[in-house]
């Protein structure tokens, strides 16, 4: 580090963030460079994002994966090292300090693992610490899996785990989140669909309990939606028990529950997946063909 600037390239992706992109272009300013993929945002995103000093690259969005792997192939880094945020993140400055010391070793891996610490309705959530997402790679070691949504990534060798997390609070509100959970719950649907069909993501091996990583969650997918009866239930009661849920009073009661629906929208978007001429069939056919 020179200056006490942390040699990585954040890349943060953006549509209509004006309500998030600030906080999170302020918590990423120790990092050299960032980066904000933006997918033509009709409010004011790009201006804060200018005005705060980050660099503008703009793309139509297709998928996550997609858009993703076209950042690490086509903008042009100052750095080795990028870090993935997403607008509604901020770093904290222990996770820079750790991510500055992590990469300056010589034996650092192609991959770090960071820990997210989700904010619902104002309060940390216990029942999701600490949903690890592999976030920052060294560059040309890792490409995200041909995954529409919730994408994993994956990277040559075995990867790292932070101690320090990434704080998670969107600032969009309730609406949003409904409008968001169940366009992902569609994507779900198609890739629990061709999961269960026998297409695996290019690139990516086949599901393995024994393994963490994608091939890891794959398996248990997998099992999960073909052997286990009443599986937005047992999602309940797995975050509400099991995850602490209940410790987290009334929110956690309604986040839970919100959980379980959305895994319900899932099964429900998956049985119509079924019949090649329903709606959903027709709206993600070059998914299903793929």
């Amino acid at each position: 580090m020179e200056n006490g600037t942390i040699p990585v390239s954040a890349i943060v992706l953006t549509l209509d963030e004006e309500r998030n992109i600030a906080a999170c272009l302020d918590s990423l300013e120790r990092l050299g460079e960032v980066v904000v993929l933006d997918s033509h945002s009709g409010d004011r995103t790009v201006e804060i994002a200018r005005a705060r000093g980050a660099r503008v690259v703009q793309r139509k969005f297709d998928n996550f994966s997609a858009h993703k792997n076209w950042a690490l192939d086509n903008i042009d880094f100052a750095y080795d090292w990028v870090l993935f945020v997403d607008a509604d993140e901020r770093a904290t400055g222990v996770l820079s300090d750790e991510i500055g010391t992590t990469i300056s070793h010589a034996a650092a891996r192609n991959g770090y693992y960071i820990a997210g610490e989700n904010w619902v309705w104002g309060k940390a959530m216990r029942c999701i610490y600490p949903n690890y997402n592999l976030r920052l790679l060294r560059r040309g070691k890792g490409r995200y899996e041909d995954r529409i949504v919730h994408e994993h990534m994956v990277i040559e060798g075995p990867a790292g785990y932070l101690r320090h997390h990434l704080v998670h609070q969107d600032a969009k509100g309730i609406e949003r989140y409904f409008d968001r959970h169940n366009h992902y719950s569609s994507l779900e649907a198609v890739e629990a669909y061709n999961l269960l069909n026998g297409k695996n993501s290019a690139g990516i091996g086949a599901a393995n309990p024994f393994r963490r990583g994608p091939e890891g969650r794959r398996a248990l997918k997998q099992f999960a939606y073909r052997y286990l009866p009443a599986r937005p239930l047992f999602q309940f009661l797995w975050l509400y028990f099991v995850k602490g849920g209940v410790l987290d009073g009334r929110l956690g009661w309604r986040y839970c529950v919100l959980r379980m629906f959305y895994e319900y929208q899932v099964s429900l978007k998956l049985e119509e997946l079924r019949d090649p001429d329903s709606p959903m069939s027709v709206k993600y056919r070059k998914y299903l063909e793929r």
